[in-house]
């Protein structure tokens, strides 16, 4: 038997909008878990997660810190341009993806957060030329942290807020680099992870920014194409 050729109509499914949930719930801990350890899956709360591991068991938690990512800043031509920066480079660069009406070219200055800065566009880059390479005049992080906005993923409406600073972060981020939180971390507590250590479940740490690309849909019709 020929192995199946799997196509994305074949993963369609209906996600009516209103249960996308556009802020988090009260307390990390209180978001849905579904149980599926036994052979009906049972639905609990996540402060639940404790009691279903067991002593000896491993949890790997990624450190990684969102960082504010998204600038809004305009051309010498007063068009609007939206940057989401995906790396942070040595010598004060950035590879970014930028939005506006046409794109900018290498030598062109934008100006960010209502003038605050400017940064010099080197060029694209990337296989596909998907990225700009920018030249900040100091710090990329600092002028982020002072300046940016938290990245909000694309199924988030509301403009970002004061909320959003500490609530689409973990409680654990440690390392500045990331442009997307490690979602499924979002649900853990202190009262959770302490109960996760008195349980005798262990502890590691890894650190792995997540790009932008982690919002980014499956072009090719069929899966085997995906890059």
């Amino acid at each position: 038997m020929a192995d199946r050729t799997y196509t994305l109509a074949d993963f369609d499914f209906e996600l009516p909008p209103e249960l996308i949930a556009q802020h988090p719930a009260a307390q990390r801990s209180a978001s849905r878990l579904l149980d599926g350890t036994g052979a009906v899956p049972v639905d609990r709360i996540f402060h639940d997660l404790p009691g279903l591991l067991n002593p000896g068991d491993l949890l790997v938690f990624n450190d990684t810190r969102v960082i504010k990512a998204r600038l809004f800043g305009e051309k010498p031509t007063g068009g609007a341009v939206e940057a989401l920066v995906e790396r942070v480079l040595p010598h004060n660069e950035v590879l970014a993806h930028l939005r506006a009406s046409k794109s900018p070219r290498a030598g062109t200055q934008v100006r960010f957060a209502d003038g605050a800065f400017e940064a010099e566009v080197l060029g694209r880059s990337g296989p596909d030329g998907g990225l700009f390479h920018l030249r900040f005049p100091a710090d990329p992080l600092a002028l982020l942290d002072a300046h940016g906005h938290v990245p909000l993923p694309p199924y988030i409406t509301h403009a970002d807020g004061a909320e959003d600073v500490s609530r689409y972060q973990t409680v654990f981020a440690r390392r500045p680099g990331a442009v997307a939180a490690p979602t499924a971390s979002l649900h853990f507590d202190e009262a959770v992870l302490a109960a996760l250590a008195a349980r005798g479940v262990q502890r590691a740490n890894v650190t792995l920014h997540v790009g932008a690309g982690t919002f980014q849909p499956v072009r090719s019709d069929t899966l085997a194409e995906h890059q």
